[in-house]
Formats: C-alpha cells, structure tokens, sequence
C-alpha cells in the first residue's frame, strides 16, 4: 500500500496549503472582479462583493464577498468559496488570512486532487511554522485505496509527519487492511511508517494484532506490514 495513501492526512492537508498560493506571491499579477467593488485608498482596505472572483497565476478564488488590506494582507472570503489552483480544488464556507502567518478553512472544508479527496470543518494552516497544518475537529482523508479518520488532526507539511489523536481509523479495502487506535503518527520522509498507540488494532488476511503500540512498516513494493 503506498505510503501517502495508507495515512492519507498529510496529502488532504497540504490540498489546502497549496490552495493559499494565491495570497502567498506579491510578485504574480492578480485581479479582482465582483458587482461591486470598493477601495480606500488611506486605509488600504478592499471590499468586494456579488459574484467575486480573485485570480493569481493559475489560481483562482471565488465567493460571495471578500475583503483585503494591501498593508496589512489579511483578507476574507465568504459565501460558496470555491479556491482553485492547478488540479487541486477546494471549497468552504469562509476563508481566512491574517496575512502570511496564519491562514483558516471554515464550514464544510472539502478538498480534491485527481482521485484524493478531504473533508473537515476547520483547517488551519501556519505557513512560517514548518507549513504546520491544523485541524481541531477532526476530519477524513480518502483515496481510491481507502479512508483514513481522527477526531483531531495536525501535520508538519515540510517533514511528512502527521498526526491523529482520537478514534483513529484507517481502512483500506484494497489492500483488505483496517487498522485503528487512540493515536497514530505517521512519518513519511525515508521512514514510511505509521505508528498506533493506545488501543491499537490492525486486520489484514483474516490476520488480527492488538497491543498498546502497533507499527505499519510500508515497503518498497507498496505493501504494508505490522509489528507489534
């Protein structure tokens, strides 16, 4: 089983760190096109409402209403927000930036790459702190090769270290594996392992290890294999 698609968390949560490149580079080109349009030019604020569409590059965000500071580059987006960038697409009630440090994902955040897929309610992203994604109520990740849940998520993008506190869960029919527990990290760099601890379990082939630690060890192959 492929590593990122064993522990799909890390690749869901960078679908929305990808999606803020759009606030990220100053030096691209951008517009703004809305019903209406409103610009304070001593306090820099823009407000931007009806049928809003922002575009940087190949990215492109649209909502209801959306506001942005040139100073200060803190902005929101609400209403049937739609972010696009390249093949990732995501969507959510309100998007948020509090400039370059602190970015956030509310209400029905649902994200896709070619045939991953991510749902959650909050997402927040940290970019100047290792690209450190956070998500307090939890959420689901699937691929074609699977699902993977927790009631908490967060991950350290730049290190492929991710983690899930709560009701862990994976399931992967193809690879006829469920495995769970009360907590899972799992390292991708090099290592290509998840680790359950606290009432961890997996199933393979009829095949059934319990115990307060479990470790899947992905192969080269793509396979997967547990040890307790």
């Amino acid at each position: 089983m492929n590593k990122m698609k064993v522990i799909g968390a890390g690749l869901a949560l960078s679908l929305l760190a990808s999606s803020w490149a759009l606030a990220a580079d100053n030096k691209v080109p951008a517009s703004l096109d809305a019903d209406t349009v409103e610009y304070d030019m001593r306090t820099g604020e823009i407000i931007a409402t009806d049928n809003v569409l922002m575009k940087r590059g190949d990215a492109k965000v649209a909502g209801a209403r959306a506001t942005y500071n040139i100073n200060t580059m803190a902005g929101s987006v609400i209403g049937n927000v739609i972010a696009v960038k390249g093949d990732i697409r995501i969507t959510c009630d309100q998007l948020i930036s509090e400039g370059q440090e602190h970015m956030l994902a509310m209400g029905s955040v649902h994200g896709t790459q070619q045939d991953r897929e991510f749902t959650g309610e909050r997402v927040d992203y940290y970019p100047t702190q290792n690209d450190y994604v956070r998500l307090d109520n939890g959420g689901t990740a699937s691929s074609k090769d699977g699902f993977f849940r927790a009631d908490f998520l967060e991950g350290w993008l730049k290190d492929e270290h991710y983690v899930g506190v709560g009701n862990v869960y994976v399931n992967s029919p193809t690879k006829d594996l469920e495995a769970g527990g009360d907590r899972v990290d799992y390292y991708g760099k090099d290592t290509g392992k998840a680790v359950m601890t606290g009432h961890a379990w997996a199933v393979q082939d009829n095949n059934t290890l319990r115990g307060n630690k479990l470790t899947l060890y992905m192969a080269k192959d793509g396979s997967a294999k547990a040890q307790q």
